[in-house]
């Protein structure tokens, strides 16, 4: 049913309070001026600054009471079938005078309904059995296609010209508008028309970054721009396999009949693997948003904050939708606490959300320990898949060289990758990467090119973290041999 019929029920029904939980007033204004007229009842709206207004004449009753306790008086005196919107009522809620006057108003005249409308919609005990709340829906893909449409013309007709829009834009970016109201769509429309008449890739990231801003209030999250593509990432032939045969059903607007919508993977490996970096490959290769839930932001010394931290950052992942979710070295956010803390209240909301979730968000963890990590995550369903991310072997250590030599502009042909690879039997890519950015300060300070041996060098003089911690390692591999697929 759309908002109009909602409303129309609830009220119908006798509910006498209804919670309404918006930024956009005038978009709540623009549906009780259509309800009001079909159930003919009287509509009017109280503000502190303004006082009482009909919204039908558009006129300032000769109320112009602005105190809550005066008006609500005024209103409990009152017969005639009427809605009364009333703005920023919150800021009153915890006096008892304004809460009991309320409580009659409801309770003396089921004619009258009450509709409270601010940006936090918290709803007191006192009036919870008497009240609801009431979610407006968001628009869905049609309706933010049709606002894009209207707004390219909108332009056209004062510019005398036509948007430039290329095509493989326009979804990608009714995608990213997804989980916003009309009027944040549409500032959001006119910011990437109204620069310079045209729709580009560009207007793409800065779409999604003033997108994320809208929708953060808690810090946890944050929106990684630099995200990777799987050209990046040497190796990880299984996984990649394992993303691209999922790929086209987790973009697209419903998956195919029979097939469920793809939930997330963990990462299971050796520290400097390259967990994060296929993580960012997943979000860049699927031309998706990244966010990243920071564990350690979460915590509050406030009991019940650092779930509600949680739950915001998840319910903000989901209006970002469709996006990937990355959490890294989730098993420190969720090491085994006393009974009650924090960290057991975080995995039963983490693991509610992973199971009931329908949104497009695909959850991406990593993690080094495995001890650490909870057994009520890796039960089967709570990923689609769990992988391991083992010591790259000859043939991708040759492939890392390769990577990290071009990213620093040099010419892979001009070194001894053989030498390099041999040399490097036990290292991590991040182990490889840093090894080749020592040897290039090195270079740079006694003023001689890159080469081989320079490379070699630094490699001699590096202790792996497969000798360090050769025997945790070995017991890693030991126990995903049988439980994880290898990456």
């Amino acid at each position: 049913m759309s908002d109009l019929q909602d409303l129309e029920l609830i009220i119908s029904s006798g509910t006498s309070i209804l919670f309404i939980e918006s930024d956009d007033e005038r978009q709540v204004e623009t549906l009780f001026e259509r309800l009001a007229a079909q159930l003919g009842r009287q509509l009017l709206r109280w503000t502190v600054a303004s006082g009482l207004t009909n919204l039908h004449t558009n006129q300032t009753t000769h109320l112009t009471i602005k105190e809550p306790s005066r008006v609500l008086a005024e209103l409990a005196g009152r017969t005639a079938p009427a809605i009364y919107m009333l703005m920023d009522i919150h800021h009153w809620l915890d006096d008892p005078l304004t809460l009991r006057q309320l409580k009659e108003i409801a309770r003396g005249n089921p004619s009258q309904t009450l509709v409270l409308i601010s940006h936090n919609a918290e709803i007191p005990d006192e009036l919870r059995s008497l009240s609801t709340r009431f979610e407006l829906s968001l628009p869905d893909r049609n309706a933010l296609k049709q606002l894009l449409q209207a707004e390219i013309r909108e332009w056209g007709r004062h510019n005398n010209r036509n948007v430039k829009a290329k095509r493989e834009v326009i979804e990608p970016m009714l995608s990213n508008l997804s989980g916003l109201s009309m009027r944040d769509a549409r500032q959001l429309i006119r910011n990437a028309i109204y620069d310079d008449g045209m729709l580009t890739e560009n207007d793409l990231d800065d779409l999604a970054k003033t997108k994320y801003r809208l929708l953060d209030s808690t810090g946890v999250l944050s929106l990684e721009l630099d995200s990777a593509k799987f050209s990046q990432v040497a190796g990880l032939a299984n996984l990649k396999r394992w993303l691209e045969q999922r790929r086209a059903i987790f973009v697209a607007d419903r998956p195919p009949s029979g097939l469920d919508l793809p939930k997330g993977i963990l990462l299971l490996g050796v520290q400097g693997g390259g967990k994060s970096l296929a993580a960012k490959s997943v979000a860049g290769s699927w031309h998706l948003p990244l966010l990243r839930l920071d564990f350690a932001a979460l915590y509050n010394k406030f009991y019940g904050e650092t779930e509600r931290n949680l739950r915001e950052s998840l319910k903000t992942a989901e209006s970002m939708t469709p996006c990937v979710l990355w959490i890294d070295e989730i098993e420190k956010g969720l090491a085994t606490d006393n009974e009650g803390g924090p960290s057991k209240r975080i995995l039963g909301t983490l693991l509610t959300w992973m199971a009931e979730r329908d949104s497009r968000v695909f959850l991406v963890a990593t993690a080094n320990d495995i001890e650490m990590l909870p057994p009520e995550l890796l039960r089967k369903g709570r990923f689609d898949e769990v992988f391991f991310v083992d010591l790259p072997d000859a043939e991708i250590r040759e492939a890392i060289f390769r990577i990290h030599l071009g990213k620093r502009e040099q010419d892979p042909a001009a070194f001894d990758i053989g030498k390099l690879r041999d040399a490097s039997e036990g290292f991590s890519g991040a182990e490889i990467e840093q090894a080749i950015v020592a040897s290039l300060y090195a270079s740079h300070a006694s003023k001689e090119p890159l080469d081989t041996a320079h490379i070699l060098s630094e490699l001699e003089q590096t202790r792996p973290l497969s000798v360090l911690m050769a025997e945790k390692i070995a017991y890693l591999r030991n126990w995903a041999s049988s439980r994880t697929v290898t990456a």
